[in-house]
Formats: structure tokens, C-alpha cells, sequence
């Protein structure tokens, strides 16, 4: 089968960072893709931005009332002319020889879908690389989902592919957020569908630039993972709970130090040591690796809180998530 791909990215007032995404586009080294550009009921229109690439890029520019990240892929996938969509986060950038490696790794190993890593930019400020070292260095939860591919890599949505196939067939994302993306994977693992890790396939993502909105994220992770596991219980794993086991052994070490018993609070200090020093060997600045003892700290707090949560009212007392969490699911 030879490939068309479409690039779908929804949008949700970030004028600014589609036109950052739309540059990198426009400088990759295979320039035979369709773009489509699924503005999900901004109040700050992107539509001149990408107005301004068009003598550049194949672009399809759609909007849509406001229904979520999720529904407004499948809308721009129901719509693009490709037969295989790359599905992209507004808030990624792409390095130059993305859109070859996609297609080389397809041509040689065809897949129904597959994922590719993040990283951070040498431009990306101190507290956006600390965030990122947090989201994905092998000492945090990072290491959980490098773990992943060795056993079934779970495609994130702000880097992944999909075939018109396999879209068709399961429907595409659902209506929660967050959570749309494994929950996505776990469908079509199920429905047969095959899919792959491509590790040279990475993009830059800035993530969240502000520690509020850092653990406002984190924690939305946290609540939905419990939710996923009451969908597909055949996929959960202990590995979930770590953030959660971790937050509470931390507020044990500071009771048992405040009782004088100081050990297990000297192994966090060894941990965050550690983590400090990863983030200095892989950015060689100090403020970044210091700030990313702040940022390991709020993803482990926030996760961690919001997976306790969750398990508590989904699992224990069996409140149906849509009315345990009803802000985590768009009305179509």
C-alpha cells in the first residue's frame, strides 16, 4: 500500500504555537503530506496564521464548535484525503527529518499505529526542559513508559500515527480527557490491530509552562488512569500505582523524621540527589536541574493525588466516572 499521510492537529486558542508547528512543517525533508488543522471553538482564531503557510504546506484549515481534543481529531481524520493520519499536539515542534523517519520505518515495518517520544528543545526555557526531564527521564515516570517498549509501547497523542484503517474500525478517539490516547490503544490492541514504537520519530514538546498548570495536568493523568483500568482491566499494571506509592512513603519519611527516625527521609534526599544530577549530566546547567526537583515533585504529588482519588470514588465505591469526574468528559 503506498502511503498518503495527513497530519492532524487540533487547536484550542494557540494561534501562536500552530504557527511555531506549521514553520517546522514546512522544513521537513519530505514534503509530501497533507495538513489539517481542526480549530476546536476558539476564542483566539488561528485561521491567518495558517493562512500565512499556505503557499508552503497542503493545508486543510476546519473549525468546529468546542467538543474536546479527542472528537476533534476524529473530525479532522473523517475529513483529510491521506490513508494514514499522524496526530499531533498544537504545542509540538518537529525536527526536520520527522516526516522521513515515519515513513521510511512504515515502508519497512507497516503497522496499523504507532507512537514516537518527546524531548525537549535547546530553545525551550528552564522550567519547560525541567518538566520535560521530569515527564521523561528514566528515574521518574518516565521510566514507566520507556519500560513500555519492551512490552507494548501506549501511543501518547501529541505524537502519534493511525491508519485510515484503523480508525474507521474503532471510531477513532473517545469523549474523555484526558485518557482519549491509551484508551484509544487498548481498543485496537483488542480489535487485532498492530502497532509499533519508532524511536527516532520524536518531536520537541513544550508541555506546560507554569508549575499551576504543570500539576493541573499531572494530576488530570492521575484521575484517569484508574477510569482506563475499569474499561480494560487486562491491560493494568502495578506500575500505575508508583507515583501514589511514592507520594505516600514521602509523607511517612516526614512524620518518622519528625518523630527522629531520619533514614527514610536521607533516602529521598538520595533520590532527589539523584534526579538533580541526571538533569545536570543532560542539560549542563544548574538551574534547570535544580528546578527539575521541583518539577519530579509536583508530577509524583500531583498524579499521585489525583490516581488516589480516582481509584477511591471509581473503583471503591463504583461511581460511574462520568459522574465521579463529569469534567473529564466532553459532550458531543
Amino acid at each position: 500500500m503506498e502511503l498518503s499521510l495527513s497530519i492532524v492537529v487540533p487547536v484550542y486558542n494557540r494561534p501562536e504555537e500552530i504557527g511555531e508547528l506549521l514553520d517546522s512543517l514546512r522544513h521537513q525533508t519530505v514534503k509530501t503530506f497533507e495538513v489539517v488543522i481542526v480549530e476546536d471553538g476558539s476564542n483566539e482564531k488561528a485561521e491567518a496564521v495558517v493562512e500565512a503557510f499556505r503557499p508552503q504546506l497542503n493545508i486543510l484549515y476546519l473549525a468546529k464548535p468546542n467538543t474536546g481534543p479527542g472528537d476533534s481529531r476524529n473530525y479532522g481524520m473523517a475529513r483529510a484525503r491521506g490513508n494514514y493520519f499522524i496526530i499531533l499536539d498544537s504545542d509540538c515542534l518537529l525536527p526536520p527529518q520527522y516526516i522521513e523517519v515515519v515513513t521510511e520505518n512504515l515502508k519497512t515495518k507497516y503497522t496499523d499505529f504507532f507512537g514516537g517520544p518527546d524531548t525537549m528543545h535547546p530553545d525551550f526555557s528552564n522550567i519547560q526542559k525541567a518538566i520535560n526531564h521530569s515527564m521523561t527521564s528514566f528515574f521518574t515516570t518516565g521510566g514507566i513508559r520507556n519500560s513500555e517498549s519492551h512490552r507494548k509501547f501506549q501511543p501518547r497523542s501529541f505524537n502519534m500515527g493511525i491508519s485510515k484503517e484503523a480508525f474507521e474500525a474503532s471510531g477513532g478517539f473517545g469523549n474523555i480527557h484526558p485518557g482519549e490516547d491509551p484508551d484509544l490503544t487498548l481498543r485496537l490492541w483488542k480489535m487485532g490491530f498492530s502497532s509499533q514504537l519508532i524511536p527516532d520519530a520524536f518531536v520537541y514538546h513544550k508541555r506546560r509552562i507554569s508549575w499551576s498548570k504543570f500539576y493541573k495536568q499531572v494530576y488530570k493523568f492521575g484521575v484517569a488512569r484508574p477510569i482506563l483500568d475499569s474499561w480494560h482491566p487486562e491491560y493494568k499494571t502495578v506500575s500505575y500505582w508508583f507515583p501514589s506509592l511514592f507520594l505516600i512513603a514521602e509523607m511517612a519519611s516526614i512524620f518518622f523524621l519528625l518523630a527522629g527516625f531520619g533514614f527514610p527521609a536521607f533516602l529521598f534526599l538520595c533520590y532527589f540527589g539523584l534526579v538533580c544530577l541526571d538533569a545536570f549530566v543532560k542539560q549542563q546547567t544548574i538551574r534547570t536541574a535544580l528546578l527539575s526537583i521541583l518539577a519530579v515533585q509536583i508530577q509524583f504529588l500531583g498524579y499521585g493525588w489525583g490516581f488516589l482519588k480516582s481509584f477511591f470514588k471509581v473503583r471503591l465505591l463504583a461511581q460511574k466516572p462520568q459522574v465521579a469526574f463529569p469534567d473529564f468528559f466532553f459532550k458531543h
